[in-house]
């Protein structure tokens, strides 16, 4: 569940992961299994399709053999490769999936019954082909989160008393005290118990600078050390662990097979009707049958079979590159239609941290005077507030002197003596049952953050602190209606309604949903749903339930790990800039498909005309087809290549 603000943690617990059942990670299926080859079956036809052909070419024209020898390539790739093509679209009529490849799989059958091989075979490549590029997209998609998964270590360096021996990840256990080595790859979940160093990210958090570790900060799976030892306790198993997940998450990518042509398919329904008609209208008035294979090669629409999944794989990779990993392809597609934005609270539309935004002095004090005494004690805090202090004192150019004294103690606050000053932070309520002089000064109780400051002895402010949010998320807010064409924003979070209505003023949202469970969550979206599509942008925590539900799930920040398995869209930079060129990339794309598809139909239907009239032999007409094809992929690689405008935040 997600921290609202309401109750700031005390000051001296400690926090504790608590781990989750530990589940073995199945092992992959080598590559030469029946399934693995299966699956990449298209690929082997489309290799065997282009050997057949050069081999047919080389018996007809270079060797000159007679028609039984140099037909045999041709027939043996139409019983090897043809047959389990034409067997995949027979399930697929089955089931009343009437896709575009329709007309491929009738001229394969067409051409075999005319004893037009080499147009059949050409046929089995196009089709063939269109596969292979499918499979690839869906590896393509997966790429660098497999990238992240190849660096994790095989060991991990495990300290029992003076000893130290090197064990397998399956063998660590929870409590376990283990030692990286510098610039070493973590290899699990934990609190640091000895050292101080840095530790690198960016790879799993987006956070393009190291974080500072010493005694009790947390350590996470693949990170990248620094230049010193660290020796922490593990709190989670290797198989629970960040990094886990994200290779969970690399596995489900590589295993699911989404309808990458969705866009192809609506486009064929239309145009396959059209040029079954002209076929059969062109053998009936000629009396040719030969005029009906050579209609319905030249119609075949490899540009719906070749360019779309090329125009989605060039904007998977471009997603890669700039950070955002497309786990669910459609979503490519689906983003354009969406017109109602749904967005958590914490960590998404905010930075999930507290801000210091008020300081309220009892009379006698100067507000630059508190801040400098309250930073310089809390230099040597781990409470989730003294980030914030820090922050605000290095904000407004205060140079802090050194703190003595210093201690924490549980119920108490932090205690230090600063410029000779006795200084105690605490709470509210530990403040009243002190019976601190000027405790009568304390102002109501408001939404946020607190905490009170003591020095010498007397109340002397209340600091309070907000979830800030984003530097660029009420431009964001504001953009989405007349860049995206979005007709609703709205703010679904668990948080009290207090914080999600200041927050929703900060950025410019005014439809708002407070304190609502995940089961709530899931019910609105789905509601929302219901009546136009949806985005739903969350980091994470209680959100993968709602993300399922929308049309397009996006995960954003440091915590895309938890939410990779429910969202089509991972953010690894922890900002919404990226969700706005992740919109700039599918706008592009969808409209560089409709661009070659369409373009590409529109000459097949010239070709159709040809055909027709009996000036396009079926051999002919498979070579135009392959020039249609090339002109179509060029175009649909622009998709690979960032626009001038990616984002316009």
């Amino acid at each position: 569940m997600k921290a609202t603000l309401e109750k700031p943690p005390a000051r001296g617990a400690e926090s504790r992961a608590i781990p989750k059942t530990a589940q073995a990670l199945p092992p992959g299926l080598p590559w030469y299994s029946p399934t693995r080859l299966w699956q990449r079956k298209s690929t082997f036809i489309a290799a065997l399709s282009i050997t057949a052909i050069v081999v047919h070419l080389v018996l007809r024209f270079g060797l000159h053999t007679l028609a039984s020898a140099y037909q045999i390539p041709l027939l043996a790739t139409l019983v090897l490769g043809g047959l389990p093509m034409l067997y995949d679209l027979l399930r697929k009529l089955l089931k009343r999936e009437f896709g575009s490849d329709l007309l491929g799989g009738i001229s394969i059958i067409t051409s075999v019954l005319l004893g037009e091989y080499l147009a059949g075979t050409i046929i089995v490549l196009m089709l063939a082909g269109g596969e292979a590029l499918e499979s690839y997209a869906l590896r393509s998609a997966s790429s660098v989160l497999a990238a992240l998964a190849k660096r994790m270590p095989s060991v991990a360096h495990r300290k029992s008393g003076p000893d130290m021996l090197d064990v397998a990840l399956a063998d660590i256990a929870v409590g376990d005290t283990l030692v990286i080595y510098p610039h070493e790859i973590c290899p699990a979940d934990g609190v640091v118990t000895e050292g101080h160093g840095v530790m690198d990210e960016s790879y799993l958090t987006g956070e393009p600078f190291q974080i500072t570790k010493t005694s009790g900060s947390t350590v996470i799976s693949g990170a990248v050390n620094g230049e010193s030892a660290l020796t922490f306790r593990t709190t989670q198993l290797a198989a629970d662990s960040r990094y886990a997940k994200i290779m969970e998450v690399m596995r489900e990518s590589e295993s699911k097979r989404p309808h990458l042509q969705r866009l192809g398919d609506q486009l064929g329904s239309i145009y396959t009707p059209v040029a079954l008609s002209v076929a059969a209208l062109a053998w009936v008035l000629s009396g040719e049958s030969i005029r009906f294979l050579a209609v319905l090669v030249i119609a075949t629409p490899c540009p719906l079979l070749l360019a779309i999944p090329i125009a989605i794989i060039g904007s998977i990779s471009l997603c890669a590159r700039r950070a955002i990993i497309v786990k669910t392809p459609v979503v490519l597609e689906q983003i354009a239609g969406c017109r109602t934005a749904i967005f958590d609270k914490t960590g998404t539309l905010t930075y999930g941290e507290p801000k210091l935004t008020e300081q309220l002095l009892a009379p006698g004090f100067e507000q630059k005077e508190v801040l400098k005494l309250v930073a310089s004690l809390e230099r040597y805090s781990k409470h989730p507030l003294a980030r914030a202090i820090l922050a605000a004192a290095k904000e407004a150019g205060i140079t802090l002197p050194e703190a003595t004294e210093v201690g924490e103690e549980p119920g108490h606050g932090l205690r230090g003596i600063v410029s000779g000053h006795e200084l105690q932070v605490t709470s509210r309520n530990k403040l009243l049952a002190q019976k601190i002089t000027g405790a009568e000064l304390l102002p109501p109780v408001a939404g946020g953050l607190e905490c009170v400051v003591v020095i010498d002895g007397k109340y002397a402010a209340a600091l309070r602190f907000r979830d800030a949010p984003r530097a660029e998320s009420r431009s964001f807010v504001n953009h989405l209606g007349p860049k995206h064409h979005f007709d609703r924003v709205m703010i679904v979070s668990g948080d009290r309604e207090s914080e999600v209505r200041y927050l929703a003023e900060q950025v410019g949202i005014t439809e708002i949903y407070a304190q609502q469970s995940p089961e709530q969550k899931l019910a609105l979206v789905r509601a929302e749903t219901a009546k136009a599509k949806t985005l739903y942008v969350g980091d994470g925590i209680n959100d993968a339930p709602a993300m399922m539900a929308a049309t397009v799930g996006m995960a954003i920040g440091q915590n895309s790990d938890v939410t990779a398995e429910a969202a089509g869209v991972v953010v690894m930079d922890n900002s919404l800039k990226k969700v706005d060129e992740f919109m700039h990339i599918s706008s592009r794309m969808r409209i560089i498909a409709l661009q070659s598809a369409v373009g590409g139909m529109a000459l097949s239907v010239i070709g159709m005309i040809f055909a027709a009239t009996g000036h396009l032999s079926p051999v002919n007409g498979a070579i135009a087809q392959e020039i249609i094809d090339v002109l179509a992929v060029l175009n649909a690689l622009r998709a690979a290549f960032p626009p001038k405008v990616i984002t316009d935040l």
